[in-house]
Formats: C-alpha cells, sequence, structure tokens
C-alpha cells in the first residue's frame, strides 16, 4: 500500500483568512462565506478606460520584484493640467491582501475618477515571510522611484505625461494607514526632490496599544474586515520578533516612539469610522498629533465599522454604507483640491 502524503501542520490561523504552516509556508485562500469570496479575487489590468479609469500592472524593481498597480482617469485630449498622484498602501494587518483584489479595484477606481488623480498602489511584501519594517521599506521604495521617473532616469509614460510630481500624496486603509504615518516620516528626512509630499490620508488606521481599548473591549464591531483575533494574530506575525503592540509603526503615538512634535510631515487626513473594533486608539493618535502641532484633519463616518467602503455588498445594499462610503470619497476628493 503506497504512502500517503503527510499533510502539513497548521501552526497559526486566522479565520476566513489565513494559515501558518510549519514549514513556514503560508495558505492566504478566502476561507470564509462563498458570497463574499468575489472580493478578495483579482481583477486584471485594463489598458482600455473601462468607467473612465485604466489599469497597468508594472514591476518597478528589477532586483526586489517590486511592483504597483497604476490607476488613470481618462482625460480630455486638450486637457494640459498635471493630475496629482496617490500611492496607495493597501491594508490586511500586514499579512494578507494585495492591491489587485477587488475590494481595492471597486474602491480606487471610483476614487481616482472622482478625485481626478493617477493612482500607484504598492504590491507590499507581507508578513510572516517578510516582518516588518519590509512593507515600510517598500513604500520608500516607491518614493523613490517616483522621484527617478521625476527625473527623467525612469520612464513610466502614464505618469511622465500626466502627473503632478510636486502634489503627491500616501493614501492607505487599515494597516495602509499606519504605513502612510511612517513612510511619511522616513520621506522627512529624505531628499526626494523634485517630489513633493502635499499631504497623508489615513483611512481607519491600524493604531494600537497593549492594553485593550475600551471598543476593543466592547466588542461591538467584530466583522470579517477585522476582529480582535485578526489584530492579535496578524500583528504577532508582522511586528519584528521580541516587539509588542507599542512598536511605533503600530503605536506611533506611544513612548517607544519619536516624539511626534519633532517629525516634518505633511497635512493629514484622518478617516475613522464610528464603529470601528479600534476607535479609541485611532482618536489617541488624532489627539496626540494635533497635541504636537501637527495639521490634521478628522472626518468621522456614523453608523460604520472598520472598512466599511472595501465592503461591496454593503456599499451595494445597505443605505448607511453607501451614504458614508460617498462622503468619504468627497472628503478625499475635497483634501485633494485644498492641497
Amino acid at each position: 500500500m503506497m504512502d500517503q502524503k503527510k499533510e502539513k501542520k497548521v501552526v497559526e490561523e486566522v479565520a476566513c483568512w489565513l494559515k501558518l504552516f510549519e514549514d513556514g509556508s503560508v495558505d492566504r485562500t478566502w476561507s470564509g462565506p462563498p458570497e463574499a469570496e468575489f472580493m478578495a479575487k483579482p481583477v486584471p489590468p485594463h489598458e482600455e478606460f473601462i468607467n473612465g479609469v485604466a489599469i497597468r500592472d508594472i514591476t518597478i524593481g528589477a532586483k526586489s520584484g517590486l511592483g504597483v498597480r497604476l490607476y488613470m482617469p481618462e482625460r480630455n485630449p486638450n486637457d494640459e493640467e498635471k493630475l496629482p498622484i496617490f500611492v496607495h498602501f493597501h491594508g490586511g494587518g500586514f499579512c494578507i491582501s494585495e492591491p489587485e483584489w477587488f475590494m481595492y479595484y471597486h474602491v480606487y477606481t471610483r476614487l481616482v475618477h472622482s478625485a481626478r488623480a493617477i493612482c500607484v498602489s504598492v504590491k507590499l511584501r507581507l508578513a510572516p515571510e517578510h516582518r516588518l519594517p519590509a512593507a515600510c521599506e517598500d513604500g520608500q521604495s516607491v518614493l523613490l522611484w517616483l522621484q527617478a521617473v521625476a527625473l527623467g532616469k525612469l520612464n513610466e509614460s502614464w505618469l511622465k505625461a500626466n502627473g503632478d510630481f510636486e502634489r503627491v500624496f500616501l493614501i492607505g486603509d487599515s494597516s495602509g494607514g499606519n504605513l502612510v504615518h511612517e513612510v511619511s516620516v522616513r520621506a522627512g528626512f529624505d531628499n526626494l526632490k523634485p517630489i513633493q509630499l502635499a499631504g497623508g490620508i489615513l483611512i481607519n488606521p491600524g493604531f494600537v496599544r497593549v492594553e485593550r481599548s475600551k471598543s476593543e473591549l466592547d466588542k461591538k464591531s467584530d466583522s470579517p474586515f477585522l476582529t480582535l483575533e485578526m489584530v492579535d494574530k496578524f500583528l504577532g506575525l508582522a511586528l519584528p520578533i521580541g516587539s509588542k503592540k507599542d512598536h511605533p509603526i503600530t503605536c506611533p503615538m506611544g513612548p517607544a516612539a519619536p516624539p511626534l512634535a519633532g517629525l516634518k510631515l505633511p497635512p493629514f487626513l484622518v478617516a475613522i469610522a464610528e464603529n470601528d473594533l479600534i476607535l479609541n486608539t485611532e482618536m489617541d493618535y488624532c489627539e496626540a498629533m494635533k497635541k504636537a502641532g501637527k495639521d490634521v484633519e478628522v472626518l468621522v463616518n456614523v453608523g460604520v465599522g472598520h472598512s466599511f467602503y472595501l465592503n461591496k455588498i454593503a456599499v451595494d445594499t445597505d443605505p448607511q454604507t453607501v451614504l458614508e462610503t460617498n462622503r468619504l470619497i468627497t472628503e478625499i476628493a475635497n483634501f485633494i483640491k485644498k492641497h
């Protein structure tokens, strides 16, 4: 009788999203409700304009393999005005998700069209294979690549012909919001001319503390997009070994982080959701930033939870999610126009 192939042992699992095996391999196949699987499926690039937006995937790091997805809004042939540039960091607790997923496609095609901007969505390296600060380094690398394009050292036709390199915005969802802060901090120490960071947009950023906050203890908004299990397990897999949640990337307002007052940061828009599991620590961050004299606008989306706008099912069916998604996109577009 033939020996059956030994099944790999699972050493860590995050419901619906991730399995880590003892050999270090990771399975990120969606295992939640089948009706939600479409949101975690990749959308192929299309260089023809669909709903006013075209998409291109490119590799920008020959050695690293680092890639980005570009979103380009359709333009009037006579329009010579340059477009602001978003550098987008996706969420997923630093452990899951891809810019190609439908949940990002449906939001960022719409945002690019509404805000009249080009989006550069970064294909971040994921933990646990690549623990932090790997994703932060990827964000820095994309800014240096943009600088090389702006200087004519590298070519990217959409950006070169249409992009305003003096109006670059960082935007991130959930853990991607953490990257907006951290990459902005790092950019403050780099000479990126002619690139200018005009602003940062942190959407439901994943800021936490070692101690549970009131909103975490209340657990009123456990959902497939954020649960206490996801907070604990993803950060356990993503943070440098030996680090806790008070690490500067996850708690930039905490004692382990550099003082906010001494940081060179652009204006920030922080969007928080009223029913977010980590609402209290997001508010702590906003208050600490304001106390440090930083330029911070806060948008509170009412009656919705963490990353509500990514949930296409709710965006299509729930009136409150529809209302607050429209409001979020409008306020981001307004922030871009102001800066």
